[in-house]
């Protein structure tokens, strides 16, 4: 399974389209709302969501719709990323309810070599989220600084942080 790229292996155009889709329940949403602090009636209170809302149910927080799909671009994009630059832009363009399933994609915009180090380069993203009706939810895009292939190899190949495992010791039977 591949994790990450490689500046080489970003190609300019590209669409990923990140697999598996996640659905979000209403213990995601509050454990999310809580673990952020994020106390606002509209994610937490059904009572209020469903009488005092347009919507007229609880809606999901848009930062963990954000961050699903950045996790689930993972794999995909910055696997091997030596550091996330910048959050170009973020846009909440639908809202997402409990029980709704978010799938992502990202499309390469473009890249570029650092001016700094020759090991490594800058990659322009763009990911999208939607619901498993096809509606758009979330759209972001950001830099991401990633290794050449060189810089990998310079610091031991693909899990340079992995031990080696030895064979286990066969254990003797007892007579």
């Amino acid at each position: 399974m591949q994790f990450g790229r490689t500046y080489e292996e970003f190609e300019v155009g590209a669409t990923y389209k990140h697999w598996p889709g996640k659905t979000v329940t209403e213990y995601d949403d509050h454990l999310f709302c809580l673990l952020t602090m994020n106390h606002h009636p509209l994610h937490m209170d059904t009572n209020y969501a469903e009488k005092t809302t347009d919507f007229g149910k609880n809606v999901v927080v848009g930062n963990y719709v954000y961050s699903l799909l950045l996790g689930m671009s993972v794999p995909d994009v910055s696997g091997k990323a030596i550091a996330n630059l910048e959050i170009e832009s973020l846009r909440h363009v639908a809202p997402t309810f409990h029980g709704d399933t978010i799938y992502g994609e990202t499309t390469v915009l473009d890249k570029w070599p650092s001016k700094s180090k020759n090991d490594r380069g800058i990659v322009h993203v763009e990911t999208k989220g939607y619901k498993q009706d096809g509606t758009l939810v979330c759209v972001f895009r950001r830099k991401v600084m990633v290794p050449t292939e060189t810089y990998i190899k310079e610091r031991g190949g693909e899990q340079p942080g992995r031990p080696e495992l030895s064979a286990p010791a066969e254990k003797k039977s007892e007579k």
